[in-house]
Parts: C-alpha cells; sequence; structure tokens
C-alpha cells in the first residue's frame, strides 16, 4: 500500500491511504541514504507500507519511503552532526513573524529562508497579530516588509481575531499543501483555527515573563481543510540551525546576492573581503539590507543565533 504521512509522534506514524488513516512503525533500522536525521520519516512523505495481521491491533510497517520533491530540515538540537526534517513534499510554508510578544528577529527569518532557498520550498512571510500594534511597531512591519518584497518575496499582514486578510492566505493554499512555521506564541495555531474552525486545535497564552510562547503542538501533523488544502501544522521553534552549506554555495541562496554574483570580480566570490565585489557595493550603496548581511556573515563564519536551545519536541 502507498500512502502519505500525517502525523509523525517518532515512533508511530499515521498513514493516509484511500481516505483511511493507517498507524504504522518502521521495522528495524530505517535510514535514508545520504541524510543523517533524527526522523527518518517526516509528515508529508509518500510511503509504501505493509498491513501486519499477527497482532491485535492491525498496524502497518512502512518498508520504503518514496523521493521527496523537496523538504525543510534544521540542525538538531541534541546532536548537532544530525538534522531534524520537519516536513516534505510541500508547495509552500507560511512563515508567521510577531515584531513582539515574541519577537521574531531577522538573523531568524533569514536563516528559514536560506534553507527553503536550498531545498526548493516557496515561502509567504505572514506578519501576524497586526491588530496588537502601535505605530512603532506597524512602521517596523514596514521596514521589514520593503526588505523582504524587494527581493522577491510575498509579505502579508494579518489579524486572525480580526480575521483580517484570511481569505488572501486561504486563496494562496487552495489546492496545495501548505506549512505553517515559526516561534512559539506567534499565533500559528489561532490562524489556523481562523481559516478552519472545524479543526479547534489547542492554543495557550504567551508567557508574560519570557516574552514567548508555550508550546501547543507537540508533532508535526497534516491536516485536510474543507476548501481543497492541506496544511502542516508545527511546533514552535525558538532557533535555526542552518545544515551544511558550503560557503561558495551560500550566497547563492540571498537572491539579491545571487543576481549581483556575476558582476563580483572573481567567479568564487563569498563577498568577504574580496576587491570588486558587486555584493559589497551594493551594500555599501545601501541597495542591499545590512540586516540581510549580517545574517549572511553569521551562517558564513559558523555562528548560531543567540537562542537555538529548546525546540521539537
Amino acid at each position: 500500500m502507498i500512502g502519505t504521512v500525517y502525523k509523525s509522534t517518532g515512533s508511530w506514524y499515521w498513514v493516509m491511504s484511500e481516505n483511511t488513516l493507517y498507524k504504522c512503525r518502521i521495522k528495524g533500522k530505517f535510514r535514508i541514504k545520504g541524510i543523517k536525521s533524527t526522523n527518518p520519516i517526516a509528515v508529508g512523505d509518500i510511503v509504501s507500507f505493509d498491513m501486519e495481521t499477527k497482532t491485535d491491533d492491525e498496524t502497518g510497517v512502512i518498508t520504503k519511503i518514496h523521493d521527496r520533491k523537496n523538504y525543510i530540515v534544521r540542525k538538531s538540537v541534541n546532536l548537532s552532526k544530525q538534522t531534524h526534517i520537519i516536513a516534505a513534499n510541500i508547495d509552500q510554508v507560511f512563515l508567521l513573524i510577531t515584531i513582539d510578544n515574541p519577537p521574531t528577529l531577522t538573523t531568524f527569518i533569514d536563516r528559514f529562508l536560506v534553507t527553503a532557498e536550498a531545498y526548493s520550498v516557496d515561502v509567504v512571510l505572514v506578519f501576524n497579530k497586526i491588530d496588537t500594534y502601535e505605530i512603532e511597531q506597524k512602521a517596523e512591519i514596514l521596514y521589514l516588509r520593503d526588505i523582504y518584497e524587494a527581493i522577491g518575496y510575498t509579505c502579508i499582514e494579518v489579524s486572525a481575531l480580526e480575521e483580517k486578510n484570511i481569505d488572501t492566505i486561504k486563496g494562496l493554499m487552495t489546492s496545495k499543501v501548505s506549512m505553517f512555521a515559526g516561534h512559539s506564541g506567534v499565533g500559528k495555531t489561532t490562524l489556523v483555527n481562523a481559516i478552519e474552525p472545524g479543526l479547534n486545535l489547542k492554543t495557550k497564552e504567551i508567557s508574560e515573563q519570557h516574552k514567548q510562547g508555550q508550546h501547543t503542538t507537540t508533532f508535526a501533523e497534516m491536516f485536510e481543510l474543507s476548501f481543497d488544502a492541506r496544511i502542516i501544522d508545527t511546533p514552535g521553534i525558538k532557533g535555526f540551525g542552518v545544515v551544511d552549506m558550503d560557503k561558495d554555495e551560500l550566497g547563492d541562496y540571498f537572491p539579491e546576492f545571487f543576481a549581483l554574483k556575476q558582476h563580483c570580480k572573481f567567479n568564487n566570490c563569498i563577498h568577504l573581503n574580496e576587491p570588486h565585489c558587486a555584493v559589497k557595493e551594493a551594500l555599501e550603496n545601501e541597495e542591499i539590507s545590512w540586516s540581510r548581511y549580517k545574517s549572511y556573515l553569521q551562517i558564513l563564519e559558523g555562528e548560531e543565533e543567540n537562542y537555538r536551545t529548546d525546540i521539537w519536541k
């Protein structure tokens, strides 16, 4: 039998096949060639499985994972040499961003976007909770929109409580598999409930002491929606560790750097100290965002984000 993984707890996998959900497991050690991952099978994967009839509870055994068109991957927190595949076979990711309560830093946004570019996943930036912002915070949103729209990313301002631009999000989701991602507390679950009230997913309040959300989603899970769409809801991420990227390739995943690459004097320019670097010249002329270049340098030099503990549980 062939189906799609809708939920994974690390031990068990729920696979949808012909409108039926089957509880499956992995027999023995199951490893995907070339990927050292803490979770060899992810939500969104297409798998082959056999049904067992020896047990009282009929369960399946996953025997094969089919080729992925793409996936989102990040460093595993506890095992730095391993990776964690968040989801696979995604048409697009909605990355939820909040200016405050909790704050989403540009370093986090850029790391996520770089990984998405590297693994061929489209990203829409969603500025959530806009009904709660004062003038200064709204100005910050406009500043960020200017940066990311200029390099080709779609940006949408949303209020789940006031249902602002919910129909816009639904329109983009129709006939696609979408993943919602972001820090804990940015309002992913509230937004999903606004898009599809019938799901009635659980939400929790923001911790005032730490200005961050409490985990409500503990495992990634895919849901069928009523308007011909599927959504993958994911646990909140505190930090995003970029996985093994060659220094001479990193700039290719920054669209504005890649567009200028051909004008650099050296073909292997990494936009650091080389003479006649088109990227550095554009930076000095304020044609490229300094925050983007700062993120590039951090990734290039192998620096981790300021906070990258506690995430996928």
